[in-house]
């Protein structure tokens, strides 16, 4: 049975006489159990008849007086009520004929209650639009799971994300200060908390339908969503009713924004915030208590389906000094064939089946410099995937397949990761160090020895503005960074190799020829000669993540 108490008998009362479906009626009622919601709408309804005949008849006993001897004091006979009365036959009945002859209003009130639930069952409800009922139907229901089949979705959990009409708000605090006034007068109360969300009863009822549907799949919230969730998008629409909230802009002009679409600024939130602050009889002056029952239903727009990001991560190794890392367009032409981030992308995005991707890397090296050693870290969240779960092994397929593709990449340590650890690739970037190999030109010839002291110079503190090559996408600003140590390698009076560690970020080219001076100090100054770098490679890239993986 419903788990309905006495006290909520004058409120179902006044649900029903305003156009309430069975279920709207078990939200006002303050029902929070799941599994009253998931029955089929026409045994609630019953359950619903039987509590209100039953408190019918409760009062019949207690106001109408036993026959004694059959006879009145005026010696008149006093027509006994059948106790069971087929439900067509209650149905004729007028209500004249089911109050007793000294029995109370309240009987005639329960009575025609009972007559109305069944009359009013095949409309359409006042407060939810008839959302809750509809959905009650396997039918309707079924709907979401089609579109999550359509999809070819793997998930291990999903949310249910509902888009009310923002006129059901309306509605339902219509509803609330009518039944408010009723149970005010029994010395009770119905606080607007106390009513469940129609959000939260259509996840309850649909629930039980995608669980024997799609077994295994957990139905989770907004706070509790993780890696796996499937999100499946629904909005609802009511045209006929969608002028129910224009009042409010009038009367708490204050919440709602101007636009040039006028319809658009009455939003969800816009209409909470009015109704938190419209007084009770500006709002019964401006609004039916009860709502008007509406003539048509809410109807669903198209279901979406999206999958919760998933995320890979690991190294790449670039060989190639005419590779850029992302995809290289200037004025809308295309000046590489391919990138880095699309060598990697490719397979993966093949194998989740997911519908785009975003790259991003611990640093960036230049169109013409090789990143070697252990490679530099990169992730990519994956958007929309269809596949997810994936094993060790088919993800170690897919990091030989990127290597076969290409001998311009390698790719290592590929795994999939959480989004909490995507940030331990940033955390503390600029407090990383790099290690870096330049092949460096000199104007003046030099001699080995002329080199040498560089090897001695630690901790030196260079002030670098913005580079001019990067100024159209950076910020033009000083950055103080710190070359660690260096070391030369002589090669010939005008060439030799400068090995450096660095500060995360700083911009070793300029370092190199100063950059017009932008950088101080710089090499130039130091060797007290024009230079320039011919060749550089990245040799390491000091961000211990991801994890590495054995081979």
């Amino acid at each position: 049975m419903l788990p309905l108490k006495e006290k909520d008998k004058p409120i179902i009362k006044k649900l029903l006489s305003a156009g309430c479906c069975a279920h709207c009626v078990l939200r006002f009622c303050s029902v929070r159990t799941a599994g009253a919601y998931q029955k089929p709408y026409e045994d609630t309804v019953k359950e619903l008849q039987v509590f209100i005949r039953d408190a019918a008849n409760n009062l019949q006993d207690t106001s109408v007086p036993e026959p004694t001897g059959g006879n009145d004091a005026e010696g008149s006979s006093v027509p006994e009520e059948p106790t069971e009365d087929p439900p067509s036959k209650k149905m004729k009945l007028s209500l004249t004929d089911i109050k007793p002859e000294g029995g109370s209003d309240d009987v005639v009130s329960m009575a025609t209650d009972q007559v109305s639930l069944k009359a009013k069952e095949s409309r359409v409800c006042a407060v939810c639009l008839g959302i809750l009922p509809e959905f009650s139907d396997k039918t309707n229901a079924m709907k979401i799971v089609e579109a999550v089949k359509t999809g070819n979705y793997e998930c291990d959990s999903m949310m249910l994300s509902v888009s009310l009409p923002a006129q059901l708000r309306v509605r339902e605090h219509s509803c609330w200060l009518y039944v408010k006034k009723e149970v005010r007068a029994k010395l009770m109360t119905l606080d607007q908390d106390d009513v469940i969300m129609v959000k939260e009863a259509f996840k309850w009822i649909v629930q039980s339908h995608i669980n024997k549907e799609l077994g295994g799949v957990t139905m989770v919230t907004k706070m509790m969503i993780f890696q796996s969730a499937l999100e499946v998008n629904l909005s609802f629409t009511h045209p006929e009713t969608d002028k129910d909230c224009h009042f409010l802009s009038t009367t708490c002009p204050d919440a709602f924004r101007p636009t040039k679409n006028k319809e658009s600024m009455y939003t969800r939130m816009a209409v909470v915030k009015a109704l938190d602050n419209i007084r009770e009889d500006k709002f019964t002056a401006n609004y039916p208590c009860p709502p008007i029952q509406p003539t048509t239903k809410c109807t669903t727009q198209e279901i979406q389906c999206v999958h919760a990001s998933v995320f890979v991560a690991g190294r790449y190794n670039k060989f190639s000094r005419t590779l850029p890392q992302t995809p290289w367009v200037i004025d809308g032409e295309r000046k590489m064939e391919s990138s880095v981030e699309e060598l990697i992308a490719a397979p993966i995005i093949s194998t989740f089946r997911a519908d785009g991707f975003n790259f991003s890397s611990s640093g960036r090296e230049d169109v013409d410099v090789r990143t070697l050693g252990n490679g530099r870290p990169f992730a990519m969240e994956l958007m929309n995937p269809h596949r997810i779960r994936l094993t060790k092994q088919e993800v170690k397929q897919i990091q030989e397949t990127i290597n076969k593709s290409s001998d311009k990449i390698s790719v290592r340590d590929l795994q999939i990761v959480s989004r909490d650890a995507m940030a331990h690739m940033k955390e503390g970037e600029e407090e990383k160090t790099k290690s870096y190999t330049a092949l460096v030109w000199s104007q003046k010839p030099l001699q080995k020895e002329d080199i040498t002291f560089i090897d001695d110079i630690k901790e030196l503190i260079i002030n670098q503005n913005t580079p001019l090559r990067v100024l159209h996408r950076r910020a033009l600003a000083v950055r103080k960074r710190m070359i660690h140590n260096m070391s030369t390698r002589f090669v010939d009076p005008h060439h030799f190799y400068l090995g450096l560690k660095t500060q995360a970020g700083t911009y070793i080219k300029e370092f190199v020829h100063g950059d017009f001076g932008r950088t101080k100090p710089n090499l130039c100054e130091l060797l007290k000669t024009d230079a320039d770098i011919l060749e550089l490679d990245v040799e390491s890239v000091d961000v211990d993540w991801p994890p590495a993986i054995p081979e």
